[in-house]
């Protein structure tokens, strides 16, 4: 016997109707909701401190030299508007898959798809990137094993369940903040080589944009957020509040580090860098504190690779459930109520990426992709009705222009094949529409 969603004698659990195309209409498990504010702050804060926090000053700086705080300041509000324009959406539609949906829901099909197409296929991607920097972090002889291996075992803490995901992204969260800590009390003792270093830093104004293209890339993590809609409790609170935290924390950390950075090692030395934070630390006679900085830097890549691959796979179920990627993606199962075949499958594809491609060439791909996922994020939000007073239309407008500006001015080879990706997917949803398509009669 069920009543309101509850078998008798089990836990309880969710069912809903997933309306897509007429042959879809059939009745899917849902996830559980068992995220509070702060584990949802901590999973986006999580993804936003990935890698990036210990690489992306170098090339931002040799973009523009000293004008990247200028570039950090656009990304920040760029990503302000379009965490506004999440949290309108997810308070309205709860559920997972984030933009994918919302871009269903208030634009149609076709834009929710190159939404969600965009998002899994270059977040999938970042995994791949993400586990192959850890590997160079721990054992660079053996960067791709330990990669694949650390894949695996994070899948496995996945399908454990969304609290076990919560609380090992936590306590990875906390270990990166201790060592930026560690670095900014390093950098702020000195000495300062930076502060008598003559002005010749590379970079320029016309650097400012393409420098917060990547930029805007670190802070995208609160997509994560959203993609787990359908796991918060209390969603029309949790995920607003949630994404504006990870958001705010995130803006005060990039910025307060590119400060420090262009102060205590000058612009040139910056861009030079491949390794900013550790060469922060030993320029001040602090050389025993490179395993901090590469400690901080791996726990960096564990906790991004694991919020990513959870809101991959929640996006892929969302698709699946849509019948825009193949319907076994959308099975819920296991004790712990996880898209368990979406989750090993993203964690095949990230192995597969591993072990025949050199990811390292395709994260500007997954900035353009990303970038577009938030265009369809703002388009979606406008259409909105009901909003509140600190959301305006114009917002909106704002940000959707700003994601388009930064993701024409990406390097070309990232435009063009990300924008081959979203063809070939685009021409590939077509053709199975095509053939899905019942014949006319006579």
């Amino acid at each position: 016997m069920m009543l309101n969603g509850t078998v008798a004698g089990t836990a309880p659990f969710e069912f809903t109707r997933w309306k897509g195309f007429p042959s879809a209409m059939q009745t899917h498990q849902r996830l559980q909701r068992r995220l509070g504010v702060f584990d949802a702050t901590a999973i986006g804060l999580g993804s936003m401190l990935g890698a990036g926090v210990f690489v992306v000053f170098s090339p931002a700086t040799a973009l523009a030299g000293p004008l990247m705080i200028v570039s950090v300041l656009i990304a920040g509000a760029i990503a302000y508007c379009n965490a506004m324009a999440s949290a309108q959406l997810a308070i309205k539609y709860p559920a997972s898959g984030g933009t994918y949906i919302y871009g269903r829901k208030q634009l149609g099909e076709w834009p929710g798809f190159i939404a969600g197409w965009g998002f899994v296929t270059g977040k999938t991607a970042s995994c791949a990137a993400m586990a192959l920097t850890f590997g160079h972090y721990v054992t660079p002889e053996y960067a791709t094993p330990v990669a694949v291996s650390a894949v695996a075992v994070l899948t496995g803490v996945n399908l454990m369940g969304i609290t076990r995901t919560a609380l090992l992204t936590k306590i990875l969260l906390g270990i990166v903040l201790a060592t930026l800590a560690f670095v900014t009390a390093a950098a702020l003792a000195g000495p300062h080589p930076g502060a008598a270093a003559s002005d010749g830093s590379q970079g320029s104004a016309w650097g400012i944009l393409p420098a917060a293209g990547l930029m805007f890339f670190a802070f995208a993590g609160y997509a994560r957020i959203a993609t787990l809609g359908e796991e918060v409790r209390d969603p029309d609170r949790t995920i607003p509040r949630a994404i504006m935290a990870a958001l705010a924390a995130a803006f005060v950390i990039y910025l307060g580090l590119a400060v420090l950075l262009l102060w205590h090692l000058s612009p040139v030395r910056l861009a030079d860098s491949v390794s900013p934070l550790l060469d922060a630390v030993s320029s001040s006679g602090l050389n025993a504190g490179g395993p901090v900085v590469q400690a901080g830097a791996a726990a960096a890549c564990l906790g991004a690779l694991l919020a990513l691959i959870t809101g991959v796979g929640r996006t892929a179920m969302a698709m699946a459930r849509e019948r825009d990627l193949p319907a076994p993606l959308a099975r819920v199962g296991g004790r712990h109520t996880v898209p368990v075949v979406a989750e090993l499958s993203v964690a095949a594809a990230v192995v597969a990426l591993l072990l025949t491609t050199d990811v390292l060439t395709v994260v500007g791909f997954s900035s353009f992709g990303v970038l577009i996922y938030y265009s369809v994020t703002n388009a979606a939000a406008f259409t909105l009705t009901e909003r509140p007073g600190s959301a305006p239309r114009w917002l909106n407008a704002v940000g959707f222009a700003g994601c388009l500006l930064l993701a024409v001015t990406l390097p070309l080879a990232s435009v063009a094949g990300m924008a081959a990706v979203l063809a070939a997917g685009v021409a590939g949803r077509f053709l199975v529409l095509r053939l899905r398509k019942p014949p006319l009669r006579p």
